[in-house]
């Protein structure tokens, strides 16, 4: 490693930690592969298991004689089993399982679903999850999972895909959280903008006046106290007007999940302290 500029060498012999051969295409990749994928908290034993397959054939693509494939049977059985072989164990995979379903119904990136799983794995290290359903303990570790990434998912939309109602959901959320010493940021408003705005197509001119008018709110010190999706959902609904691509207060609610009451009450206090006069 040389500076361009001087010439003086920073560093030599620098190890490479990439394969040494090149790939053009997947296929080549995975022939060319002598490694398995990196250890994952969301498989219950962090994918350092193998799993027989179920295709009847050897090494070399041939078919396997009748009596081969009773043993493989047999074994694949076995090694089942021995994959999830005990209570805790049982827990967690199927815990896991409920994680990812959740997390590819609400499109969530590789790190939420990595911090869940780890959020779940240490519930169960405390025995936290004993006299609450396994359910409603994933659930909560996948909205601590959202807030400790920084993507803001609300516990309407979680709840939308869990098999738990919202009140459980956010009564384990803070329990984990307490035992767990999770001490999250509040989420801004300003976090949830961009996802809503895109729900209701808005264009770009209500996004940015919407994160204005936030931002004002914060610095009269509005948003104190209140939920941030409420306060989003105002402004939203104010800039939409502003910029004459107005939504309705119920068209605003139903994207965010919030009553219009909540959005007539927040757009009254911003309004008032703005001196703005919009017809509602």
């Amino acid at each position: 490693l040389v500076c361009e500029d001087c010439g003086f060498v920073l560093d030599d012999n620098i190890i490479d930690p990439g394969p040494e051969w090149r790939a053009f295409d997947h296929d080549q990749r995975m022939g060319r592969s002598r490694t398995g994928p990196p250890a994952t908290y969301t498989i219950h034993d962090k994918g350092l298991s193998t799993m027989i397959d179920w295709i009847d054939k050897d090494s070399y693509g041939k078919a396997i004689s009748s009596q081969d494939k009773a043993q493989l049977y047999r074994l694949r059985k076995w090694q089942r089993r021995i994959r999830v072989n005990d209570a805790t164990e049982r827990n967690l995979a199927f815990a896991l399982s409920e994680l990812d379903r959740m997390a590819s119904a609400l499109s969530l990136p590789r790190d939420v679903r990595e911090a869940s799983a780890l959020a779940y794995r240490r519930a169960v290290e405390k025995n936290l999850i004993r006299g609450r359903s396994i359910e409603g303990v994933a659930t909560a570790a996948l909205y601590a999972g959202c807030r400790e990434c920084g993507v803001p998912r609300t516990l309407n939309e979680i709840a939308a895909v869990a098999r738990v109602s919202r009140k459980e959901i956010g009564r384990t959320y803070r329990f984990i959280a307490r035992e767990l010493s999770l001490n999250f940021m509040p989420i801004s408003p300003t976090a949830y903008v961009s996802r809503f705005c895109s729900a209701l197509n808005l264009s770009e001119a209500v996004e940015t006046k919407a994160l204005e008018t936030i931002q004002r709110a914060k610095e009269k010190e509005l948003t104190s106290g209140k939920g941030p999706t409420g306060v989003a959902a105002a402004a939203i609904y104010i800039a939409s007007i502003i910029c004459g691509e107005k939504r309705t207060q119920r068209e605003v609610a139903d994207v965010v999940g919030v009553t219009e009451v909540t959005i007539r009450n927040r757009y009254k206090e911003i309004a008032k302290e703005f001196g703005l006069e919009i017809i509602l």
